[in-house]
C-alpha cells in the first residue's frame, strides 16, 4: 500500500471530509450538529479519502468532549486507527449506528470495521445505549400525580441525591467516574454536564411524595443540539415502585409546555427498567450508540 497521509481540514478543502460513503447514516444523524474545520480530519491514501473523523465540543470548550463522527473504508481499519492515534485529544469515542444495525449485513460490516480500527488505536468499549426520541405524533405520556415537583435553588440538594442514586446505578458512565473517584466524583461529574447545559438552572426539579419524602430529581434539558431529558434519578430507597417513569412523564410534559417539538433521550442497552419507561412514554428508539473509552 503506498503511504497514508494524515490532515485536518479548514475552511479551504472542508469539502474533502464528505468524500467518502456514508453506510451508518453520519450525515443524517448529525445535521444539526456544527463542528470547527480544525477538528476535523482525514486520512487520505493516493489522494483518496479512506478514513474520517470529527471531534464535537461545546461553542466555549477549547478541547473537545468526543469524537463522534468516524468513519473507516472497507479494509482500512488501520488508516482508521492512525487517524485516531495521530491527534493530542484522548477522548471518550462515540459510533452512532441505525436502529437494529446488527440484523444488516451492511450496516454490521460497516460498524465492526470501525470497532475494529478503534480497537487499534488503543480504545476498548464501554457501553451500547439506544437514543430516543419523542415527537407530538406520540402523544404526551400519561402524568401521574403521584409525586410533587418543584425547583431548588441549591446545588448541594442535587449532590446529596446523586451521591445516593450513584450508590447503586447501572448507568456505565457513572460507573466508569466511581471506579476513578468515588460517588462524590460521579456526582460532581453529573452535576458539571448539567451546568454545562445552554438550558436554564430554574428547570431543575426535586420530586417528593405528597408527604414530603424525597424520592428523586430529574434535569430538563436543552444541549447544544436540542432538548433532551438530561437526567431521571430515583433514590434508592424509593426504588420498586415505577417512579422513574413518573419523573420521565414529568419531565416530557415539562418540556412540551416550554415549546419543545423534539426531545431526545438516551439509556444504557443493559437498563432494561428505564427502556421499559421510555417505550411506555412514547419514546422510539431511533438510534444505538456504542461508546469506547480511550
Amino acid at each position: 500500500m503506498t503511504d497514508l497521509v494524515i490532515r485536518a481540514l479548514d475552511d479551504s478543502d472542508a469539502t474533502l471530509f464528505d468524500a467518502l460513503p456514508d453506510p451508518l447514516g453520519h450525515q443524517e444523524t448529525h445535521r444539526r450538529t456544527r463542528y470547527r474545520p480544525d477538528w476535523r480530519r482525514v486520512a487520505l491514501r493516493d489522494g483518496r479519502v479512506v478514513a474520517r473523523a470529527a471531534w464535537w465540543g461545546g461553542p466555549d470548550d477549547t478541547e473537545p468532549v468526543n469524537v463522534n463522527w468516524f468513519d473507516v473504508a472497507e479494509g482500512e481499519a488501520e488508516a482508521g486507527a492512525e487517524l485516531l492515534r495521530g491527534v493530542p485529544w484522548r477522548v471518550e469515542l462515540e459510533l452512532t449506528l441505525p436502529s437494529g444495525w446488527r440484523e444488516r449485513p451492511e450496516t454490521r460490516a460497516a460498524a465492526e470495521t470501525r470497532f475494529a480500527a478503534a480497537r487499534s488505536a488503543g480504545y476498548e468499549l464501554l457501553v451500547e445505549r439506544f437514543l430516543y426520541r419523542w415527537t407530538p405524533e406520540h402523544g404526551l405520556p400519561a402524568r401521574p400525580t403521584r409525586l410533587v415537583y418543584e425547583a431548588e435553588p441549591d446545588d448541594e440538594v442535587f449532590l446529596d441525591a446523586l451521591r445516593r442514586i450513584h450508590s447503586a446505578t447501572l448507568d456505565a458512565h457513572a460507573l466508569l467516574a466511581i471506579e476513578k473517584g468515588g460517588v462524590d466524583l460521579a456526582a460532581r461529574e453529573e452535576l458539571d454536564f448539567f451546568h454545562w447545559c445552554p438550558s436554564p438552572r430554574e428547570w431543575w426539579q426535586v420530586a417528593r411524595t405528597p408527604d414530603g419524602a424525597p424520592v428523586g430529581i430529574h434535569i430538563p434539558a436543552h444541549n447544544p443540539s436540542g432538548p433532551c431529558i438530561g437526567f431521571i434519578g430515583v433514590l434508592p430507597e424509593q426504588r420498586g415502585h415505577g417512579y422513574a417513569y413518573d419523573l420521565l412523564a414529568e419531565c416530557t410534559h415539562f418540556l412540551a409546555d416550554h415549546g419543545a417539538t423534539f426531545i431526545a433521550g438516551a439509556t444504557d442497552r443493559g437498563n432494561f427498567p428505564m427502556a421499559a419507561h421510555f417505550t411506555k412514554a412514547g419514546f422510539p428508539v431511533v438510534r444505538e450508540r456504542v461508546h469506547f473509552r480511550p
